[in-house]
């Protein structure tokens, strides 16, 4: 298995462009899965710059309704006509940051045909890879929702995030977890889905050492190892790093991770 990082927040390269959003491309179970499109069309070129085609994409993801998650959508939907693209069902809500700050996706792609609502709580996407609402996911531990907010029944209120999903990728007796933000909180999702690589934002960028004491704490309790990035932030990272060691890496955009064994991991 490999994932190659098209966008984040740092590069790896001067000739790749990082932006405050998340891209993964996949390569699982004889597919290829684009994660997220990242906030703008910066995913696609560095794509083609690391040699990927994206009119070679099987199929597409988008964790949540946020435009540095799915940006990038229009400029995918030129490249590939014919990957379909899986979302939540309430990824079109309105969104807002703590400012009030419009964070949604762009309304005028709703009708496009290859958009697609996963309503089911587990849709199977390919033999090994399924894609999970998780809505009774069990909340033991805060979300990280930053003040964010959205228009539920026509009344602002705060932001549950029932429009984030998750991609599980089962291959060579390895559970591989897929996430974005963890908006619902990193630790409630390792926890639920006990994956045996946990890939994806921690949503930790504004959190005090108090939260990152306790979630050092709770993830040493997982089986996990983690790669992380986007919206961990510097300072959490560092300070995970010295209570989890070599269970945490970082990845940047240029980064593929490849996933050969159950017990080998490394990125390049």
């Amino acid at each position: 298995m490999k994932i190659h990082v098209l966008v984040e927040n740092t590069a790896n390269s001067p000739e790749l462009v990082a932006e405050h959003g998340l891209s993964l491309l996949i390569e699982a179970c004889g597919k290829r899965i684009l994660f997220d499109t990242g906030a703008t069309g910066a995913f696609a070129d560095n794509a083609e710059h690391m040699g990927i085609n994206l009119s070679e994409v099987d199929v597409a993801v988008l964790s949540h309704g946020h435009y540095d998650h799915g940006g990038g959508v229009a400029r995918f939907l030129a490249l590939n006509s014919h990957a379909t693209v899986w979302m939540s069902p309430h990824a079109f809500a309105p969104h807002f940051n703590a400012s009030g700050k419009d964070i949604g996706l762009a309304p005028e792609l709703q009708q496009h045909s290859q958009l697609c609502s996963a309503s089911a709580p587990v849709l199977p996407l390919a033999p090994g890879i399924t894609l999970h609402q998780a809505n009774d996911m069990p909340m033991a531990y805060p979300c990280a929702g930053d003040g964010m907010e959205t228009i539920d029944n026509g009344i602002r209120t705060a932001d549950t995030f029932r429009h984030e999903q998750y991609l599980l990728i089962e291959e060579n007796n390895r559970r591989v977890l897929i996430s974005g933000c963890s908006h619902r909180g990193i630790l409630n999702i390792s926890a639920y889905f006990q994956p045996d690589v946990l890939i994806g934002g921690f949503h930790y960028m504004r959190a005090g050492e108090e939260t990152l004491r306790h979630a050092a704490e709770q993830l040493l309790k997982q089986p996990s190892i983690y790669y992380t990035g986007h919206c961990t932030g510097d300072t959490a990272f560092l300070y995970l790093k010295q209570h989890l060691g070599n269970r945490l890496h970082a990845f940047r955009t240029g980064d593929t991770i490849e996933l050969s064994t159950p017990h080998h991991y490394a990125r390049t």
